[in-house]
């Protein structure tokens, strides 16, 4: 009113709508928004189970993961369900995403741990 202009400090967005993001940083969204509510089944026993009951939309994998026959059965079980099928490069890197992580007083993840699969409930 006063002719004066006011700026307002918003805090930057991981991505802007609308705007093209990768992949990772799209399934980090994805995997943070599930965890907050409850659509999250991570390791492979609870996985397993998700896939089986037709409950699954999504299953992420860690590319580091050293047991074949793990990796083995959860590209099968996704297959046969018809489950989309995402790898990531590390499972800390997984883990962090999946929040099996302790958060510092700076908002930096602490004491990871790692997990080799990842599914998202429906």
């Amino acid at each position: 009113m006063s002719g004066e202009e006011v700026v307002v400090a918003a805090e930057p967005a991981a991505a802007i709508p609308g705007e093209p993001m990768d992949i990772m940083t799209a399934l980090q969204l994805v995997l943070r928004k599930s965890l907050a509510y409850g659509g999250l089944a991570r390791g492979l026993h609870e996985g397993a189970k998700v896939i089986e009951k037709h409950a699954a939309q999504l299953c992420v994998l860690a590319e580091d993961c050293d047991q074949p026959d793990y990796v083995k059965l959860v590209k099968a079980l996704c297959a046969e369900h018809n489950v989309s099928l995402l790898t990531v490069p590390s499972a800390k890197t997984l883990g962090e995403w999946a929040g099996l992580c302790k958060i510092d007083s700076e908002g930096k993840a602490r004491k990871v741990t790692g997990c080799s699969c990842v599914v998202v409930k429906v």
